[in-house]
């Protein structure tokens, strides 16, 4: 990693997805930093956060006074509701999801594939997983699919790849990646880089990736406000 190259931080991340999201959409939010993204959706915009253990209409996190011990969402997370969420059971939480009501769902991943392809429930690493929840419903059968998720392992391998070495959640259902250095969409030709992280040239992306990349003409640079 280059001196000047600061990999954006969770907060960051979700930060830049929430500003994607669009008004009056019905959004799920996978476990881990997709969660954040309801702490970032602008202002002015109605957008309707769903979860699959039966909430619709999902607020900021709930913090201080404001935490209720029953109020969760599927990642166990505490959470507050906006006025007119709806509160159901599972089996109508996952009707909305394999039936196709839901506009997007936003799910972390291990990799992500040059064809759209998302492996997120298995890294087969020992003592973590395999965990799945409700990722297969939601990949299948949400109208879009993005994923937030690191750039690369902490090992330093990619994550964005030619083919997926993990088990598959679903075959190209992917169309957006925000990474810790970058907005990526996939595409028919594969993925095409939208923004970067300032200091990152595209040799350097070239390098932290398993696969053909191109880049917008209009490819700029992936800024966000900082958090503490």
């Amino acid at each position: 990693m280059k001196g000047n190259m600061q990999p954006l931080d969770r907060n960051q991340m979700a930060w830049r997805c929430a500003q994607d999201v669009a008004d009056g959409a019905y959004v799920n939010l996978g476990i881990g930093i997709p969660t954040l993204v309801g702490n970032f959706i602008p202002g002015g915009r109605e957008v309707m956060l769903q979860s699959e253990n039966g909430l619709l209409g999902i607020g900021p996190a709930a913090t201080g006074n404001g935490i209720d011990p029953d109020m969760v969402d599927a990642g166990g997370q505490k959470i507050t509701l906006l006025p007119g969420a709806s509160i159901f059971d599972s089996a109508l939480a996952f009707t909305m999801m394999r039936g196709g009501h839901i506009d997007l769902t936003v799910l972390g991943g291990f990799q992500v594939s040059a064809r759209g392809d998302l492996a997120n429930w298995d890294a087969m690493m020992e003592g973590r997983g395999p965990l799945v929840g409700g990722a297969m419903d939601l990949a299948a059968g949400a109208k879009s699919v993005w994923v937030i998720m690191e750039h690369v392992t902490r090992e330093g391998g990619a994550r964005l790849v030619r083919d997926c070495t993990y088990p598959l959640t679903a075959k190209g259902v992917v169309s957006r990646v925000y990474t810790s250095m970058a907005v990526v969409d996939v595409t028919p030709d594969g993925f095409l880089v939208r923004e970067m992280i300032e200091g990152m040239t595209e040799a350097d992306m070239r390098r932290t990736s398993d696969a053909p990349l191109s880049f917008a003409p209009d490819c700029g640079v992936l800024r966000t406000p900082a958090f503490g």
